[in-house]
């Protein structure tokens, strides 16, 4: 299987340390890049526009959130929480591709910046399990919305986001289960790898990539063009 594209970046020197930490925590770890390729730092921009990105990954896959991104990021006004409130879902999910309840969630997380009941700004001084109440007090913003943002936008090395699908298909892969972990078990396999979940999170969404041949591409040129009438797009 090809290695991944030479434009995502090369992960920061400490979580090149984190790396070899953990592969000294579960060795099941070390094998991972040698099959893979070096590990991507995947990365999203902190504020209104990262969580709108992660709102539209939403249990879908990340090529379907790749495309959806890019329709509604080319909206104008899509990335300001005072553009976004106004637009109806007409706009979000004719011309965006939003489902309907995305739509709701995108404009709850745009009321809610407005009205300073999220503050991004404090986010960088809060605990992990502080920041996470922090954004799921918004409608729409679940555990696993939160986790990820915090993951990809604040680079947060502890954050392992137990209801993640793909997590959870990854560790049964990598380890031989005989059946996949719920969440509440995934959660508990992953102590043994703190203080480096958010490594952990990450290289086992780099193993999967790896094993099922997906490209590690969010929001690259889509080659195929947007569904006709602004349907959603399913993954």
């Amino acid at each position: 299987m090809s290695p991944p594209p030479i434009f995502f970046p090369h992960p920061p020197g400490w979580a090149r340390d984190a790396v070899a930490a953990l592969a000294l925590l579960d060795p099941d770890f070390a094998g991972i890049e040698a099959a893979a390729g070096p590990l991507p730092w995947r990365s999203r921009p902190h504020g209104f526009p990262g969580l709108l990105r992660t709102i539209c990954g939403q249990q879908i896959s990340n090529q379907a959130a790749g495309a959806i991104w890019r329709r509604l990021s080319a909206i104008p006004g899509a990335l300001d929480p005072a553009g976004l409130v106004e637009m109806g879902d007409d706009v979000l999910c004719g011309i965006g591709g939003l489902s309907r309840p995305k739509a709701a969630h995108a404009r709850a997380l745009a009321l809610a910046c407005i009205e300073g009941r999220l503050r991004f700004d404090l986010l960088d001084g809060m605990g992990d399990a502080e920041a996470v109440a922090h954004m799921v007090a918004i409608r729409g913003l679940g555990p696993w919305t939160a986790e990820v943002h915090l993951l990809f936008a604040h680079a947060r090395p502890d954050i392992f986001p137990s209801g993640d699908i793909a997590l959870a298909a990854s560790v049964t892969h990598l380890k031989g289960l005989a059946a996949r972990p719920a969440p509440k078990a995934l959660a508990a396999m992953a102590l043994a790898w703190r203080p480096w979940r958010g490594i952990a999170a990450r290289l086992l969404w780099h193993h999967w990539r790896h094993v099922t041949g997906r490209p590690l591409v969010e929001d690259a040129p889509d080659p195929l063009p947007a569904p006709p009438g602004g349907g959603t797009i399913q993954a």
